[in-house]
C-alpha cells in the first residue's frame, strides 16, 4: 500500500470518528438551540456513542461478507447524511436521529482499518494499521481544536455540514482510488458472523486484548472527558478555544507513535505494550500536577496519547493476524472494549472530579492504566507455536509454520512449511502472538 492510500484511509477514519465526538465543544449552543435543558444536554453525545455500539455488533461484521472499498463509500455518504439531518434540525428529536445514525455508520472506521489489514503484506501490516489508526486519534483530538473555531465563526450547525460535505468526497476518493480486495475464499454468511461475536470472547487472545483495551481507553477518557473542567475552574480559568487547543499536544503523541506498527511486525508487540502501559502510568504523575503547572500536563498529555495509540496498534495488529479469514468482525468485537471503557472513563472522572478534584481524577486515570498493566503482565507466558507469523530479521520478511494446535496462535498467512525443513535462506524464526 502506497502512501497515498494510506493517508487516505486515515482521512477516513479521522473524519468518521470526527462526527462522534464533533458535538463535545458545542453541547452548550447546541442545547439552547434545540430546547433541551442543560442537565440532558449530554445525551447528545450519548445518542451517537450508543448508534456507535450498534454500529459494532451489527455493521461491522458486514466487511467479511461484501466488498470493503463498497462498503465504506456506502457508510460515508450515509454518515453524511446523518450529519445533514444534525446540522438542519429544528427540534431535538430530529438531531437525535441524525446523530444516532452519523454514530451507526461511523463504524466505517473499524472497515477501514480491517481493509487496510486486509490488503497489507504480512511484513507491512502492522505499519499500515499504525499509520489508519492515527486517524481515528488525529478526528477525536483533532475535532476538539477545529469544531470550536468553526462554531465560533459560523455557528454550530456549520460542523456538521462541514463533516457531511467532507464524508461525500470522502466517499468518491475511495471509489477511485481503492483497489477491491482479493478474498482467499468464500465468505462466511451475514448471520453466522454476528452469531459468532459471542464465541470471540472465549478465546484467550481476544479477552486479554479486549480487556487492556478496556482499561486502556477508560484511562484516555478520563483524561479527555474531564480536562474542561479542572482548566476552566482557578487558577486558570481558560476559555473554550484555549482548552481545545491542548488537543494540539495530544496529537503530537499520537503521531510520535505511528511507528508501533513497524514494532508490531517486528514481532515486538508484546514488549511495546508492557512499555507503553507503563509510560502510561507515568504520564499520570505528570498531569496531575495541572493546579500549578501547564507545562507538565502537556508533557503528561504527549506522553499518555503515545503510549495510548502504540497500545491500540499492537493490539489491532495481533488480533487481525490470528484472525485473517474475518478481520472486521474481530475489529468489530474488539472495538465494544474501547467503547465501553471511554464510556466508563467520561462518567467516572466527572464524579471523581466533584468528590476529590483533579488529584482523584488523576488518581482515577493511572489506576486503570495499571489494570491494564496486570492484564498484560499475566498473560505473559510463552505463546504455543502453532501458525505464528514470523518476522525474519537477515531478510525482512514474514514467514510461516506450524507444531502444536493452539486457540491463540496466530494463522499462517501462507500455506504452512513443515517445521522439520525450515527454509535455507532465513535463520531460525522469531516466534511472537
Amino acid at each position: 500500500m502506497n502512501a497515498w492510500r494510506r493517508l487516505l484511509l486515515a482521512v477516513v477514519c479521522g473524519v468518521a470518528v470526527a462526527s462522534i465526538y464533533a458535538a463535545q465543544p458545542v453541547l452548550e449552543p447546541m442545547g439552547r438551540d434545540l430546547g433541551l435543558p442543560a442537565e440532558r444536554t449530554g445525551w447528545i453525545v450519548a445518542t451517537g456513542q450508543f448508534g456507535y455500539l450498534a454500529g459494532l455488533l451489527l455493521l461491522v461484521p458486514l466487511g467479511d461478507v461484501v466488498d470493503r472499498r463498497r462498503l465504506i463509500a456506502v457508510h460515508l455518504t450515509i454518515t453524511a447524511a446523518g450529519m445533514t439531518l444534525t446540522g438542519s434540525a429544528s427540534a431535538a428529536w430530529v438531531a437525535f436521529a441524525g446523530l444516532a445514525t452519523a454514530g451507526a455508520f461511523a463504524v466505517v472506521v473499524q472497515t477501514t482499518v480491517a481493509y487496510a489489514a486486509s490488503v497489507s503484506p504480512a511484513a507491512e501490516r502492522g505499519r499500515n494499521i499504525g499509520v489508519v489508526t492515527s486517524g481515528v486519534v488525529v478526528g477525536i483530538l483533532g475535532a476538539r481544536v477545529v469544531t470550536g473555531t468553526l462554531a465560533e465563526v459560523w455557528g454550530w450547525r456549520s460542523v456538521y455540514a462541514v463533516l457531511a460535505v467532507l464524508s461525500l468526497g470522502l466517499a468518491a476518493l475511495v471509489l477511485v482510488a481503492l483497489p477491491s480486495e482479493e478474498r482467499p475464499g468464500p465468505t462466511a454468511r451475514y448471520g453466522q458472523l454476528v452469531v459468532s461475536l459471542g464465541g470471540l470472547f472465549g478465546q484467550r487472545l481476544f479477552l486479554t486484548r479486549g480487556l487492556i483495551a478496556f482499561f486502556l481507553f477508560a484511562s484516555f477518557g478520563t483524561l479527555w472527558s474531564g480536562l474542561s473542567l479542572p482548566l476552566a475552574d482557578t487558577p486558570w480559568q481558560l476559555s473554550e478555544s484555549q482548552i481545545g487547543l491542548f488537543g494540539i499536544a495530544g496529537l503530537a503523541g499520537a503521531l510520535g507513535a505511528a511507528r508501533a506498527g513497524r514494532w508490531a511486525d517486528a514481532g515486538r508487540a508484546a514488549p511495546v505494550t508492557g512499555l507503553a502501559l507503563i509510560l502510561l502510568i507515568v504520564s499520570w504523575a505528570a498531569i496531575a500536577r495541572l493546579p500549578w503547572s501547564l507545562w507538565l500536563l502537556i508533557a503528561g498529555i504527549v506522553v499518555l496519547d503515545f503510549a495510548v495509540q502504540a497500545v491500540h496498534v499492537s493490539n489491532q495488529h495481533l488480533l487481525t493476524a490470528a484472525h485473517p479469514d474475518r478481520v472486521s468482525s474481530v475489529i468489530g468485537g474488539y472495538m465494544v472494549f474501547y467503547s465501553l471503557g471511554s464510556a466508563l472513563g467520561a462518567a467516572a472522572t466527572t464524579a471523581t472530579f466533584t468528590a476529590c478534584g483533579w488529584a482523584g481524577s488523576s488518581l482515577l486515570g493511572a489506576g486503570f492504566a495499571a489494570c491494564a498493566l496486570a492484564v498484560w503482565a499475566t498473560d505473559r507466558r510463552p505463546p504455543a507455536r502453532t501458525g505464528h507469523v514470523v518476522y525474519c530479521r537477515s531478510c525482512r520478511c514474514c514467514c510461516s509454520t506450524s507444531t502444536t494446535p493452539s486457540s491463540t496462535a496466530t494463522r499462517p498467512s501462507a500455506p504452512p512449511s513443515p517445521p522439520s525443513s525450515p527454509s535455507t535462506a532465513c535463520p531460525p524464526p522469531t516466534w511472537h502472538r
